[in-house]
C-alpha cells in the first residue's frame, strides 16, 4: 500500500471543514446562550435569612426563586399539636423536605430543621394551583388557602382540601445559629 502525499485539494476540504464548524458553532452560540438563567435569577437563587427576630408565634416570608418561603418560631404548643397528628390521618403522609431522604414520613421531626423543632420553613405556594396560603388560619391552625379550602396544620402538612401534598421544604443549612442559607 502506497502513501500519498497530501495534495492541496485535501488541504481545501480540511480548512473549508474546520471555517464550517466554527461558523455552525458562532451562528449557534446566541441561541445556546439564551437559555441560561438571567442575572437576576442566580442573585435570587440563594437567600440567607437572618432568623434572630422571629419570637415564638412569628413568621417571616421572604422571596426565594421568585416564590414565598415562610419560616415561622413555632410556640410549644403548636410543635405538640404538630407531633400530636396520627400519619395515617394524613392526604399525604410523606415529609416532602428537600433535606432529607425522599420516601420520609411526614412526622414534625421530618419537616422541620434538626435540634430545632420549633422551626418550620416552607415553600409558601399552595400544592393544588398555586396560590399563597394565609398564616395562622384554617382549621388546624397553620396555613389556609381561601382560593380552593386547603387547610394546612402547623407543620405544613395538608390536612383538608383539594390540595394533593404537602407544603414542599426547600433546601436550607443552617450557616450561623441566626442565620439560614436557603437554596
Amino acid at each position: 500500500m502506497s502513501e500519498r502525499e497530501p495534495t492541496r485539494r485535501d488541504f481545501l476540504y480540511v480548512t473549508t471543514g474546520m471555517w464550517t464548524a466554527v461558523g455552525l458553532v458562532g451562528a449557534a452560540w446566541p441561541f445556546i446562550d439564551q437559555m441560561r438563567p438571567d442575572a437576576g435569577t442566580l442573585a435570587l437563587s440563594i437567600v440567607e435569612v437572618d432568623i434572630s427576630a422571629i419570637e415564638p408565634g412569628m413568621s417571616l416570608t421572604v422571596k426565594w426563586r421568585g416564590v414565598p418561603v415562610f419560616i415561622r418560631n413555632r410556640t410549644e404548643e403548636e410543635v405538640v399539636a404538630a407531633r400530636r397528628v396520627d400519619i395515617s390521618a394524613l392526604k399525604d403522609p410523606l415529609a416532602r423536605n428537600a433535606n432529607i431522604a425522599g420516601d420520609a414520613l411526614a412526622t414534625n421531626d421530618a419537616r422541620s430543621p434538626e435540634g430545632r423543632e420549633n422551626l418550620i420553613i416552607m415553600v409558601g405556594v399552595c400544592t393544588h394551583l398555586g396560590c399563597v396560603p394565609l398564616g395562622e388560619a384554617g382549621e388546624f391552625g397553620g396555613w389556609f388557602c381561601p382560593c380552593h379550602g386547603s387547610h394546612y396544620d402547623t407543620a405544613g402538612r395538608v390536612r383538608r382540601g383539594p390540595a394533593p401534598s404537602n407544603l414542599a421544604v426547600p433546601p436550607y443549612e443552617f450557616v450561623s445559629d441566626t442565620t439560614v442559607r436557603i437554596g
